[in-house]
């Protein structure tokens, strides 16, 4: 099973659009005008029903949409010393549509980790593991797919650490990094023992290190890029180590995606050598819906035989809904540097980062899913 999965040619990055019933339920829990039985059974509902569709629509591998979360982040939010759970309830109730004053779909928005930053409060201590929540229902409603487990990657999680305001609990971030990786090691254990054949962590982390605004940043609070990318790797290989071969693991690395803006510039060409070369995942699911990813060059680093690149070709961000030989030929674009075996077809991120997700149908949803599965039907059969 783990192999096949690996091999996959269509794959989703995990979250879809919330319906509005699912929207009205988080809103009502937030005015306390629904208690949170009310909001699981609400939760519950739309789990049922966006499974069924994916199962119906032909999919290999599926998600529960993220429909609990009020966003991507919240997989690592029941933890003693870290209130993401609470702030992210805040950030919700004051802007419920994500967008803040000033900020339209399409362009670059805030970075939410530079405008957020959470201190700890505490050494970090897991309360409830809670993709090992979500992956037990969405397992108990799937039948004809595999379901999949998303977490936020620990170098994201360091980055949204305020670590000056984190004493006397973290002096710094490599000792904060230690104990999320950590954490997150024994959650991936847990996810294991459970039965989940899937697991994917999300990096959006890795970007920084090729945009040109947070290498400023970076450099003005006197750090090495290329150690932090070095950390980061050796993070995300931890999560995962001594589970190969027990599960799937996936990693998407992305440039932002909130409310169908985007974060982060910067091809892959400045850190694919060195990413490429020592990641030890089975799927990397990789950006390539607009020219802020550049070409498909760096893909040759990708090894021999390695992981299977999964090339998100199809935007999340609007509803234009891609052309089914365009992407075929794009896909043989990207065969030039590395072998047409190894590769695999996917949106470049999900749908709906938060709540009220970006700025398209779910009839569109739908749709470039459909055309996903046409074109993996083409090239590889």
């Amino acid at each position: 099973m783990t192999e096949n999965l690996k091999r996959l040619r269509t794959d989703h990055v995990s979250s879809l659009l919330r319906p509005p019933s699912l929207i009205d339920a988080f809103m009502a829990r937030g005015g306390g005008e629904l208690d949170e039985a009310g909001l699981v059974e609400a939760q519950d509902t739309a789990i049922r029903e966006v499974v069924s569709r994916q199962q119906a629509a032909g999919l290999p591998v599926v998600s529960d949409g993220e429909y609990r979360r009020l966003n991507w982040q919240v997989s690592f939010s029941d933890v003693d010393g870290w209130d993401l759970w609470q702030g992210s309830w805040r950030g919700f109730l004051e802007n419920p549509s994500t967008v803040a004053e000033g900020e339209q779909p399409g362009q670059r928005g805030r970075d939410t980790v530079e405008s957020s930053k959470v201190p700890a409060t505490a050494k970090l201590k897991l309360r409830e593991n809670f993709p090992l929540r979500e992956f037990q229902f969405l397992d108990s409603v799937t039948t004809t797919a595999t379901g999949k487990a998303m977490l936020m990657g620990p170098d994201r999680v360091a980055q949204m650490c305020d670590v000056s305001g984190s004493s006397p609990h973290y002096g710094t971030a490599d000792d904060f990094l230690a104990d999320v990786t950590a954490i997150q090691h024994g959650m991936v254990g847990e996810l294991i023992e459970a039965g989940c054949q899937y697991i994917q962590l999300d990096e959006p982390s890795y970007t920084g290190y090729v945009d040109q605004d947070t290498l400023e940043r970076i450099a003005a609070r006197g750090e090495d890029p290329f150690q932090n990318l070095a950390r980061a790797v050796d993070a995300s290989n931890t999560v995962i180590d001594g589970y190969e071969g027990q599960a799937c693991f996936g990693l998407h690395i992305c440039r932002g995606n909130r409310a169908s803006m985007w974060h982060r510039e910067g091809t892959y060409d400045g850190i694919a050598e060195y990413l490429f070369a020592n990641l030890k995942f089975d799927r990397l699911l990789l950006e390539y819906d607009t020219e802020r990813a550049g070409g498909f060059e760096p893909l040759a680093y990708v090894p021999k035989g390695g992981p299977t690149v999964v090339l998100g070709l199809i935007t999340t961000k609007d509803g234009a809904v891609e052309d089914v030989e365009t992407l075929m030929a794009r896909i043989d674009a990207a065969s030039k540097f590395i072998d047409l075996e190894q590769l695999a077809i996917s949106p470049q991120c999900g749908f709906a980062s938060g709540i009220s997700g970006n700025f398209l149908s779910e009839d569109a949803q739908w749709r470039k899913l459909d055309v996903m599965q046409e074109v993996a039907r083409r090239v590889w059969g």
